[in-house]
Protein backbone atom coordinates (compact mmCIF):
# COMPACT_ATOMS: atom_id res chain seq x y z
CA UNK A 1 0.00 0.00 0.00
CA UNK A 2 1.43 3.44 -0.99
CA UNK A 3 1.05 6.80 1.22
CA UNK A 4 -1.30 7.41 -1.65
CA UNK A 5 -3.49 5.10 -1.04
CA UNK A 6 -3.94 5.28 2.73
CA UNK A 7 -4.47 8.94 2.41
CA UNK A 8 -7.66 7.90 0.18
CA UNK A 9 -8.64 5.42 2.01
CA UNK A 10 -8.58 7.68 5.33
CA UNK A 11 -10.92 10.01 3.20
CA UNK A 12 -13.15 7.43 2.76
CA UNK A 13 -13.43 6.51 6.23
CA UNK A 14 -13.93 9.94 6.93
CA UNK A 15 -16.72 10.78 4.06
CA UNK A 16 -18.54 7.72 4.54
CA UNK A 17 -18.33 6.69 8.25
CA UNK A 18 -21.99 6.82 9.90
CA UNK A 19 -20.52 8.04 13.19
CA UNK A 20 -20.11 11.87 12.92
CA UNK A 21 -16.31 13.68 12.55
CA UNK A 22 -16.54 17.14 13.39
CA UNK A 23 -12.73 18.95 13.09
CA UNK A 24 -13.34 22.55 14.92
CA UNK A 25 -10.05 25.12 14.71
CA UNK A 26 -9.41 27.11 18.01
CA UNK A 27 -12.24 29.46 18.31
CA UNK A 28 -14.61 26.56 18.16
CA UNK A 29 -15.67 27.07 14.23
CA UNK A 30 -16.59 23.80 12.73
CA UNK A 31 -14.08 23.17 9.84
CA UNK A 32 -15.21 19.84 8.59
CA UNK A 33 -18.46 18.22 8.82
CA UNK A 34 -18.79 14.43 7.36
CA UNK A 35 -21.68 12.47 6.00
CA UNK A 36 -22.36 10.92 9.01
CA UNK A 37 -22.96 14.42 10.92
CA UNK A 38 -25.10 15.24 8.55
CA UNK A 39 -27.29 12.26 9.42
CA UNK A 40 -26.66 12.64 13.44
CA UNK A 41 -27.45 16.65 13.06
CA UNK A 42 -29.61 17.56 10.22
CA UNK A 43 -27.65 20.32 9.27
CA UNK A 44 -25.39 19.79 5.73
CA UNK A 45 -21.75 20.38 5.79
CA UNK A 46 -22.35 23.30 3.38
CA UNK A 47 -24.60 24.75 6.40
CA UNK A 48 -22.48 23.53 9.31
CA UNK A 49 -18.68 24.46 8.21
CA UNK A 50 -17.51 27.69 9.53
CA UNK A 51 -20.19 28.06 11.86
CA UNK A 52 -19.47 28.02 16.05
CA UNK A 53 -19.87 24.74 17.79
CA UNK A 54 -22.84 26.03 19.54
CA UNK A 55 -25.39 25.10 16.71
CA UNK A 56 -25.07 21.61 18.56
CA UNK A 57 -24.66 22.76 22.37
CA UNK A 58 -27.43 22.78 23.85
CA UNK A 59 -27.92 26.22 25.11
CA UNK A 60 -27.78 25.89 29.14
CA UNK A 61 -24.48 23.43 28.35
CA UNK A 62 -22.32 26.22 26.40
CA UNK A 63 -20.57 28.11 29.35
CA UNK A 64 -18.68 24.75 30.89
CA UNK A 65 -18.29 23.49 26.96
CA UNK A 66 -16.78 27.17 26.31
CA UNK A 67 -14.26 26.73 29.40
CA UNK A 68 -13.56 23.68 28.96
CA UNK A 69 -12.70 23.69 25.40
CA UNK A 70 -10.60 26.63 26.18
CA UNK A 71 -8.50 25.00 28.72
CA UNK A 72 -7.95 22.43 26.25
CA UNK A 73 -7.05 24.69 23.61
CA UNK A 74 -4.37 26.40 25.97
CA UNK A 75 -3.14 23.18 27.76
CA UNK A 76 -3.26 20.74 25.21
CA UNK A 77 -4.27 18.32 27.75
CA UNK A 78 -7.70 16.44 27.50
CA UNK A 79 -9.40 13.19 29.00
CA UNK A 80 -11.75 12.49 26.34
CA UNK A 81 -9.09 11.19 24.03
CA UNK A 82 -8.91 8.01 26.14
CA UNK A 83 -12.70 8.21 28.06
CA UNK A 84 -15.87 8.34 26.09
CA UNK A 85 -17.72 11.33 27.09
CA UNK A 86 -21.84 11.12 27.09
CA UNK A 87 -23.50 14.89 26.66
CA UNK A 88 -26.73 16.11 25.20
CA UNK A 89 -26.29 17.72 21.95
CA UNK A 90 -29.31 19.32 19.40
CA UNK A 91 -30.61 18.48 16.08
CA UNK A 92 -31.29 20.86 13.04
CA UNK A 93 -34.94 20.28 14.28
CA UNK A 94 -34.43 21.58 17.40
CA UNK A 95 -34.99 18.18 18.78
CA UNK A 96 -32.23 16.45 21.94
CA UNK A 97 -29.91 13.52 21.13
CA UNK A 98 -27.37 11.68 23.51
CA UNK A 99 -24.12 11.54 22.06
CA UNK A 100 -21.34 9.47 23.04
CA UNK A 101 -17.68 10.43 21.80
CA UNK A 102 -13.76 10.71 21.82
CA UNK A 103 -11.46 13.67 20.54
CA UNK A 104 -8.20 14.20 18.67
CA UNK A 105 -6.21 17.04 19.73
CA UNK A 106 -5.00 18.48 16.13
CA UNK A 107 -1.80 20.34 16.85
CA UNK A 108 0.72 22.50 13.94
CA UNK A 109 4.34 21.92 13.18
CA UNK A 110 5.30 23.66 16.77
CA UNK A 111 2.85 21.18 18.57
CA UNK A 112 0.84 23.64 19.38
CA UNK A 113 -3.22 22.79 19.51
CA UNK A 114 -4.72 24.19 16.44
CA UNK A 115 -8.22 22.64 17.13
CA UNK A 116 -9.94 19.11 17.83
CA UNK A 117 -11.71 16.24 15.57
CA UNK A 118 -14.40 14.49 17.33
CA UNK A 119 -15.47 11.59 16.88
CA UNK A 120 -19.21 10.92 17.74
CA UNK A 121 -22.04 8.48 18.03
CA UNK A 122 -25.67 8.91 18.59
CA UNK A 123 -26.64 6.82 21.57
CA UNK A 124 -30.20 8.49 22.14
CA UNK A 125 -32.28 4.99 21.77
CA UNK A 126 -29.62 3.10 24.04
CA UNK A 127 -30.21 5.90 26.69
CA UNK A 128 -33.92 5.97 26.21
CA UNK A 129 -34.16 1.95 26.80
CA UNK A 130 -31.92 2.30 29.87
CA UNK A 131 -33.62 5.07 31.30
CA UNK A 132 -36.84 2.64 30.67
CA UNK A 133 -35.45 -0.25 32.58
CA UNK A 134 -34.21 2.10 35.32
CA UNK A 135 -37.56 3.69 36.05
CA UNK A 136 -39.15 -0.05 35.68
CA UNK A 137 -36.90 -1.45 38.28
CA UNK A 138 -37.58 1.56 40.50
CA UNK A 139 -41.31 0.90 40.30
CA UNK A 140 -40.70 -2.94 40.77
CA UNK A 141 -38.80 -2.05 43.95
CA UNK A 142 -41.56 0.31 45.12
CA UNK A 143 -44.10 -2.40 45.02
CA UNK A 144 -41.71 -4.96 47.09
CA UNK A 145 -41.25 -1.87 49.66
CA UNK A 146 -44.81 -1.40 49.84
CA UNK A 147 -46.03 -4.50 50.05
CA UNK A 148 -47.46 -5.52 53.50
CA UNK A 149 -45.47 -8.28 55.49
CA UNK A 150 -46.97 -11.76 55.45
CA UNK A 151 -48.13 -12.25 59.32
CA UNK A 152 -45.87 -13.92 61.31
CA UNK A 153 -47.46 -17.42 61.92
CA UNK A 154 -46.17 -19.06 65.49
CA UNK A 155 -46.53 -22.58 65.78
Amino acid sequence: MTLDDRAWLGQQILDQSMDAIIVADREGRIRFWNRGAEATFGWTAQEAVGHSLDLIIPERHRPRHWEGYRRVMETGVTKYGHTVLAVPALRKDGSRISLEFTIVLLKGGDGQVVGIGALMRDVTARWERERALLERLQALEAQVRNRPSAPDIAH
